[in-house]
């Protein structure tokens, strides 16, 4: 009994983890990405650690797994983060603070949708309801 417990919990993490979306933190090779496969980039500007309605968006919306399956469809996901506690190398804090100095983002959490291209389909941030709604309005900016 102890065995098929375990192999069942076992299990279950296993399908947590492969439900997850995959975040890169370099835009250039996002889009290289995103052209190759046609998709468009999701980039979400956020302050994951003090942020209440980042982590909201991120609790909410891209940790589940009805998100991760149309991320791995559509998108290519980049987070651009500006922590309070985490570490962060120089070299990311600076590349970070560029793409927020050319989006002009202003407030947390901002969502800037890029066509495979790199031209700005749109932008988004979080409103209650889950993924269903989040994913219908990517749903309208992918046919823009």
């Amino acid at each position: 009994m102890k065995k098929i417990m375990f192999i069942l919990l076992v299990g279950f993490a296993a399908l947590a983890v492969a439900a997850e979306a995959q975040w890169l933190t370099d835009l250039p090779k996002a889009q290289a990405q995103a052209k190759a496969e046609k998709k468009l980039v999701l980039m979400d500007f956020t302050g994951s650690d003090w942020c209440s309605w980042c982590i909201t968006l991120k609790k909410e919306i891209f940790d589940t797994k009805e998100f991760a399956d149309y991320a791995d469809k559509n998108l290519v996901l980049v987070e651009v983060d500006f922590p309070q506690r985490k570490k962060q190398s120089d070299a990311q804090k600076k590349a970070n603070e560029a793409l927020s100095d050319k989006y002009k983002i202003d407030g947390y959490p901002t969502v800037v949708v890029l066509d495979s291209a790199g031209k700005e389909v749109g932008r988004l941030g979080y409103d209650e309801g889950g993924p269903k709604p989040f994913i219908a309005l990517l749903e309208k900016l992918k046919k823009k």
